[in-house]
Formats: C-alpha cells, sequence, structure tokens
C-alpha cells in the first residue's frame, strides 16, 4: 500500500502528468468540444494519454475532469452527465496507471472568463456535485488547479475538507505582477488557502518555466511543499494550428531549478508532451531534495514619481518626413517601450523622454502583446508626441477589435495626428491574462494593411467614401527565425503587396542570419528595420529562446549569459546587443530597438551607439567611448 502523498513529500519529489487537451489536440481533435466526454464516448483515448505519461515517468496523474462541473459541461448539452463523467475519469486513470501512481480529482475554475456570471451560491452547488462524485470514484486527493481568484479557489478546499481528510494541491494561474485575479499577492494567496486546508500550493497554466520561476523565488514558505505545472511557452499560431516552444530540455532543466526552490511535484500543463514529463523524470533521478534548501529573494520596488498629465491642445502640427522618408536618406532608428500594465506611467514617460534625448527616430509601442492588457498605445502615443514630441509609432493588433472598432480606432488615431502605425495579427486572448475573453480576427494582418491604406484614399472599411483621406504609414510584422526564410520571404512579398510601407522584424541573434535576411530581400525596395533586443540575464534568454515564438538565440550567446543578471547580466546583454548592431548597420539602415523589462537605459546606450557606428551627430547628450 503506498503511502500518504503528504508523507511522501515530506523527503520525496514526483513527476506529475502533462497536457491532457492540448495533447488531444495535437493528436487531431479539434477545439471547441468536450475533451472531458470523451471519459464516455471515447475511454481508450483518455486512457493511453495517462498510460503514457505513467511510461514517461509521472507518479501524478490528474483525472481528465479538468472542467467536468454542470456549468462548464452545459455549453456541450452535458449538464445532466456530470457524474458520469467524473466518476470514468477516475476509473479511467486508475486502469491506465500502475498503482505507485497518485490519481487526483482534477478540479478547474467555474469563474474564469465569466467572473460575474454565476454566483456563489451557484459555485457552491457545482463544486459539490462535482468533489462528491471524485470521490464516489475513490480518488487518492484533489488537484484545484487554474484558479485566477483566491475566493473561488476557497469554496472547493471548503466543500472537500467538509467531506474528506485527502490531500488537497491548490494551484494558482497568475499573471507577470504575481498576484491573483482578485488582487492577493501569490503568497497571501498560498496563506489563505493553506488555512482553509490545502496541503500543497502552488502554480500551473497561463505562462511557461520562466514567470513561475520568477515569482517562486519571491515567496516564503515555511515547510510547505510547492507544485508548479508549466505551460510549455507562449503558444504560437501558425497556419491555423497552435504550437508551443519549449523544449523538453529546456523543461528538465527548469525541473532542477524549480526542485532547489523547493518544489516537491513537478510536471507540465498546456504544450507539455510525455516527452517532457520524461525529460523531467531523468532530470529529477539524480537529484535530492535533502541537499537543498530552499531559497527566497526580496522584489525590489519600481521607482515612483509623480506625473503630471497634460493637455491636448494644438493636435495638428506641420507635416513632419515620414519614417520611410527618413530611413531612405539615413540610418533611422525606431525604439519599443512596452506600455505599462498598471496605472503609472512615470517610468514610461521618462523612457520616452531618454530616447528623445538621445535622438531616436520614434518610439513604438505594442497592442497588448502576448494577450496582456496593457494601457493604451493611443493614449501614450499622443502623451510622448506633445510632452515630449516623439513621433509614436503604434501597433495595430486584428484580435482586440471588429471590423467597427478597427475603423473607430483608425479614424481616433487620424484625429490626434497619429500617422505611423504596424499591423499585426495579435497572439490569442485565450493565452493572455484575460482568458475568457475573446479573440476577434475579423480580419488579418494582410487585410488590415488594405482596409488602412484604403483609409489613404478616403474609403471606409465599408465602402463608403470619407470627407477626408488619412495619410497612415503601415509597417508589417516579419519573423526571420525560421527554418525556410524562402518561405518567410515570400509571405512578407504578400504584405508589401497589401500595401506595407515599412518592415519591422523580430529580434535577431545571429550575425549571420542578418546578411541572410539582407541577401534574401535586397531586392524589395520596401524598407527593413531589424530587431536587435538586449538580453538582460541568463533568465531572460532562456526564456527567450525556449518560450516565446519567433526567437531564437545562438548557443555561443547562450553560452555568454550563464550565470548573469542584474547589473552584470545588462551590461553584456548590452554588449552582445552591439556586437549585432556592428552587422545591422552594415547591411540595414532601418534599427529597430525592444526595451527588455522598461530598462530604457540599455536601448539610449545602443541608441547612440548606432549613431557613433554610422557617424551621425542625431543625439543630444554626448556619448562615451
Amino acid at each position: 500500500m503506498k503511502p500518504d502523498l503528504r508523507e511522501l513529500l515530506k523527503n520525496n519529489i514526483i513527476t506529475g502528468d502533462g497536457a491532457m487537451g492540448t495533447y488531444l489536440y495535437n493528436l487531431g481533435f479539434p477545439v471547441g468540444i468536450s475533451y472531458e466526454e470523451f471519459n464516455i464516448i471515447k475511454p481508450d483515448v483518455i486512457a493511453e494519454v495517462h498510460r503514457k505519461y505513467y511510461e514517461a515517468g509521472a507518479r501524478l496523474i490528474e483525472t481528465n475532469t479538468f472542467t467536468a462541473t454542470r456549468e462548464k459541461l452545459s455549453k456541450y448539452g452535458l449538464e445532466n452527465e456530470v457524474k458520469a463523467i467524473n466518476r470514468a475519469g477516475v476509473e479511467i486513470a486508475r486502469s491506465a496507471v500502475g498503482e505507485d501512481a497518485y490519481v487526483v480529482g482534477a478540479i478547474g475554475s467555474i469563474r474564469a472568463g465569466r467572473r460575474n456570471n454565476i454566483s456563489t451560491e451557484q459555485l457552491r452547488k457545482d463544486f459539490e456535485e462535482q468533489v462528491d462524485a471524485l470521490l464516489n470514484g475513490i480518488v487518492d486527493g484533489f488537484m484545484l488547479e487554474t484558479f485566477f481568484d483566491l475566493d473561488e479557489a476557497i469554496i472547493p478546499i471548503q466543500i472537500i475538507r467538509s467531506k474528506s481528510d485527502l490531500p488537497i494541491i491548490c494551484q494558482f494561474a497568475i499573471e507577470d505582477a504575481g498576484r491573483t485575479s482578485d488582487g492577493f499577492s501569490i503568497s497571501e494567496a498560498f496563506d489563505q488557502v493553506r488555512e482553509h486546508g490545502a496541503d500543497i500550493v502552488g502554480l500551473n497554466c497561463r505562462s511557461g518555466p520562466n514567470l513561475m520561476l520568477r515569482t517562486l523565488e519571491n515567496v516564503t514558505l515555511e515547510e510547505v511543499p510547492l507544485s508548479v505545472f508549466p505551460n510549455a511557452g507562449i503558444p504560437d499560431y501558425v497556419d491555423g494550428e497552435y504550437t508551443y516552444m519549449a523544449s523538453p530540455e529546456y523543461f528538465a532543466q527548469s525541473a532542477l531549478r524549480f526542485a532547489k526552490l523547493g518544489a516537491k511535484i513537478i510536471g507540465g500543463c498546456c504544450g507539455t508532451t510525455p516527452e517532457h514529463i520524461a525529460a523531467i523524470t531523468d532530470a529529477l533521478k539524480s537529484f535530492d531534495p535533502l541537499d537543498y534548501i530552499p531559497y527566497t529573494s526580496k522584489a525590489t520596488k519600481d521607482l515612483r514619481t509623480n506625473h503630471k498629465t497634460s493637455n491636448f491642445n494644438n493636435i495638428l502640427e506641420e507635416k513632419k518626413p515620414t519614417i520611410v522618408e527618413i530611413v531612405k536618406q539615413r540610418h533611422t532608428v525606431i525604439v519599443e517601450l512596452d506600455p505599462p500594465r498598471d496605472l503609472d506611467i512615470s517610468k514610461f514617460m521618462l523612457g520616452a523622454e531618454a530616447l528623445k534625448q538621445v535622438g531616436a527616430d520614434a518610439v513604438t509601442m505594442a497592442d497588448n502583446s502576448l494577450a496582456v492588457t496593457r494601457m493604451s498605445n493611443l493614449a501614450l502615443g499622443q502623451l510622448i508626441k506633445e510632452k515630449h514630441d516623439i513621433r509614436p509609432l503604434v501597433h495595430i493588433a486584428c484580435r482586440d477589435r471588429n471590423l467597427i472598432g478597427s475603423q473607430t480606432h483608425m479614424m481616433g488615431l487620424h484625429a490626434l495626428g497619429i500617422d505611423h502605425v504596424l499591423a499585426v495579427t495579435g497572439d490569442p486572448a485565450r493565452f493572455g491574462d484575460l482568458p475568457g475573453s475573446s479573440s476577434v480576427y475579423d480580419t488579418t494582418s494582410f487585410e488590415m494593411i488594405r482596409m488602412i491604406k484604403q483609409l489613404n484614399e478616403g474609403i471606409s472599411f465599408s465602402g463608403r467614401p470619407l470627407k477626408q483621406k488619412a495619410n497612415f504609414v503601415v509597417g508589417a510584422a516579419f519573423n526571420p527565425n525560421v527554418k525556410h526564410l524562402d518561405k518567410a520571404i515570400k509571405r512578407l512579398e504578400r504584405k508589401i503587396e497589401a500595401g506595407a510601407d515599412y518592415i519591422m522584424t523580430q529580434p535577431v541573434y545571429d550575425p549571420i542570419l542578418i546578411k541572410d535576411v539582407y541577401e534574401a530581400t535586397k531586392h524589395l525596395k520596401t524598407p527593413i528595420f531589424i530587431g536587435v533586443m538586449p538580453l538582460a540575464s541568463e533568465r531572460n534568454a532562456e526564456y527567450l529562446h525556449n518560450e516565446v515564438p519567433g526567437i531564437q538565440l545562438s548557443d555561443e550567446i547562450r553560452k555568454r549569459m550563464v550565470g548573469l543578471s542584474g547589473e552584470e547580466g545588462r551590461r553584456e546583454g548590452v554588449e552582445i546587443a552591439k556586437e549585432l548592431l556592428d552587422t545591422a548597420v552594415s547591411y540595414f539602415k532601418g534599427i529597430y530597438l525592444i526595451t527588455p523589462f522598461m530598462s530604457y537605459k540599455m536601448t539610449t546606450e545602443l541608441t547612440q551607439y548606432v549613431w557613433l557606428k554610422t557617424n551621425h551627430d542625431n543625439y543630444l547628450y554626448p556619448i562615451s567611448k
């Protein structure tokens, strides 16, 4: 008879299983159906997935019941199958794995994505119905996962504790701020669910290993087992399919880091496969948790300064040469600053001012990149234009607005005199910080380019004549970090045919690739701004390489960043970026610098470096040589 899970975890680490939904999707089953219904209509499929994870080394197996509550199943007309689906989920898992595996009943958030549409009373009824069904199936414990709100997570814990003393694992899904959706720090959330009866606490979904590592480093827990189930990086949407970047090897490295932080259960969430779980298992074979004492570090606080809002008079101004006109004459630098995720814009404004002082030609701002909610780039664009007289270049994502909203947005930009934009598809909303929101995608980036250029002809999206013509300069995105560059170039040519006036690339970390891009695009008349983003630390480098779609680092660069963080990491990152710029300015007049973590001193230094290398007196502050 195997020991109680809580006793086992006092001196041991076990491997959890991996994704169910995304793995079934990879096997060819479409999205938009109930994978939990497979428990009663395709039990052999679910059993085979459990078996593969068990054979890969997983000894904590979750039942296929993540959304098997009345509220969630009602979407598919299955609200009366709660008991059957949950009991079958337990039976399938039990039959598919060995007796040494712990089968835990998976319970997911009901409220996620529909916060105001279900009462607390209804939540209690739905959770109790599922808990009873899982208990009747005889589980070894419960896995509460992907909870965004603390108050919701407490409800099933209370229900379970009123009926059973089985182990409870409670995992939250968080965003960069390290807080639950209802405003609690992750430390506070962990403390609260433990007080209500959770035995093991942790994180899952929403992000890859990098964010979870950063979050757990700032959490202090005394003798409490941690559980971590990260995604396989950030999903990419290519040719109608979702793909994930993080490799099994990267997961193996991350597993050891989690173990050193005190994690006792390490598995995988969206995008992970049996290969990822096997890599975790192999990595942990030689790890003895008794050799390590979990450590914590204190989070630094942002420097806050008061910001005075400015007025909006004198919107119209004398027409300046466009970025396209400038780059045809000399080297040109545009720098990306991320809009803030909260209401404090002071650091952003300081960064824009610093970039103006060193002669950046434009500040470009993403449109909720990675589907994470940030301040409006339209509002910030107007502020930096008025306060610092610097050109804003705003991204326009197809994800967030339907055709009505998109045209309204473009008309507002025109009224403010913001005429430089970048049309992008946008990452799917389901993978951002509001996963219940819709991804609109009324248009593709190709269609968005054409429709914006249509406004320049004085014609609305609907074909109705307008009383004025717009004058938008429209950019398109290009990812050269692909296996088949020739295919990517053909896609790029289609964007140019649609009307793109200039191109901005994903960051490139290989001088040879910079040369290859030049050779592959030199027949194009459309100017290209080659992307360069300085690395900030070893972890930042590994995160970009393993988790972010469209970014690849060379082995040499990854080796140079090993062990580096803080000021030392940023300094080496800038040196690597300068070496890349040495090559970039030889082949391209357009330079696109991307600021990591709002560390604008890195990109101001690199902006000055471009002027030094190209002999342009385009900065106001002297540059150190």
